[in-house]
C-alpha cells in the first residue's frame, strides 16, 4: 500500500478515535444482579457532564456507567433523547435506588433526579425499563469487568 494511502488511513482512524465519543470513553462490562450490559464508563467531569446527551437510541444491552468521587448524586436528562433508568449504587458497589422511566428533556428547565443516599459511587444508565424486564433490584451487587477500547 502507497505511504500517502496508509498515512490518510491512520489520519482517518486518528480522528475518528479523537471526535466519537464511542471511541473516547472505557469501556467495561457491568452485571448488576442478573443482567449484564456493555457500558461506556464515563470517568472525567466532562464525560459526566456529557453523558449521554444527544444519543438518539441506546441498544437494550449497553448503558454508561458514571463514576464518580463518593457523595451525593444528581442527574438531569437535558438534551438526552433516550428515556432511562437511573440505578444509584454506594461505594461498596451496592445498589441502593432505582429511578425508573425518566423521561428525556429537550428543554432549559428538565427536572433533577437526585440519590437518596450521601454515598453514591457508581451511577448506571440503561434503557426505560429494563431493570425491571431483567429483574435488577435494590441490594444488587454491581460488577465490573474492564476492556480496552475498540
Amino acid at each position: 500500500m502507497p505511504l500517502y494511502r496508509r498515512t490518510m488511513r491512520r489520519l482517518v482512524w486518528l480522528t475518528a478515535l479523537t471526535v466519537s465519543p464511542v471511541f473516547a470513553l472505557d469501556r467495561a462490562q457491568v452485571t448488576v444482579g442478573p443482567a449484564t450490559f456493555q457500558a461506556e464508563v464515563a470517568r472525567t467531569s466532562q464525560d459526566r457532564q456529557r453523558g449521554l446527551m444527544f444519543r438518539r437510541e441506546l441498544p437494550p444491552d449497553q448503558g454508561m456507567l458514571f463514576v464518580q468521587p463518593p457523595g451525593p448524586a444528581v442527574f438531569w436528562m437535558k438534551n438526552t433523547y433516550v428515556p432511562l433508568d437511573l440505578l444509584y449504587f454506594d461505594t461498596e458497589g451496592r445498589l441502593v435506588q432505582i429511578i425508573a422511566e425518566v423521561p428525556p428533556c429537550e428543554t432549559p428547565n428538565c427536572p433533577i433526579y437526585p440519590s437518596h443516599t450521601a454515598s453514591v459511587r457508581y451511577i448506571l444508565e440503561i434503557n426505560a425499563g429494563e431493570a425491571v424486564r431483567r429483574g435488577i433490584r435494590v441490594g444488587d451487587p454491581l460488577r465490573l469487568i474492564p476492556k480496552s477500547a475498540p
